[in-house]
């Protein structure tokens, strides 16, 4: 019996086997987020090794612990294995969807905005920048939805705010045209 060992023999190979991710290069904590990825599936034991990878190579540190929403992703395992340690996973119900925390050794842990695997590509790439660029004031829905706000819907400058008490989205008084 015979062993191959496949790895990318074309640079089309290695760009599709590559983790299609964005981190801010300042991670100033600033932000809403500290970057974006885009997985090319929602399963988290074939996509989290590379981009734990990924991370620990672009950071110099090593990512110690995974922790992502639990009905976001399936197969989901408690450990994933990483050069010379075992990286652990948590999941939760009360996080957003569409964000994954790393911890890093030695700093504080960041955020990244899950770009869902079937998104255009135009679309994707277009998160992908903006989420790497600095998102003071953004929330994650409006790197993935980008849209004109229209006439009183919440905006990107906080107008409308989730309640810390009660869960629900508040609106602040509305602004009255002035009159002559």
């Amino acid at each position: 019996m015979m062993t191959t060992l496949l790895s990318p023999s074309s640079p089309a190979l290695a760009a599709q086997s590559a983790p299609r991710l964005s981190l801010n290069t300042v991670l100033d904590r600033r932000g809403t987020v500290d970057g974006a990825w885009w997985p090319r599936t929602r399963d988290a034991a074939a996509e989290l090794p590379s981009l734990i990878a990924a991370v620990d190579q672009r950071l110099g540190r090593a990512v110690l612990r995974v922790g992502l929403h639990l009905d976001a992703w399936d197969r989901i395992p408690r450990r994933i294995p990483a050069r010379g340690r075992q990286v652990r996973v948590g999941w939760f119900r009360s996080a957003d969807p569409h964000l994954i925390t790393l911890s890093i050794a030695g700093t504080v842990p960041i955020t990244l905005l899950v770009i869902p695997p079937r998104t255009a590509a135009g679309h994707a790439m277009a998160a992908l920048a903006l989420a790497a660029a600095g998102t003071t004031g953004v929330r994650p829905a409006d790197i993935l939805h980008p849209t004109a706000p229209e006439e009183g819907s919440p905006g990107r400058d906080g107008s409308a705010a989730w309640e810390n008490e009660g869960g629900r989205v508040t609106d602040p008084a509305p602004v009255r045209p002035a009159t002559a």
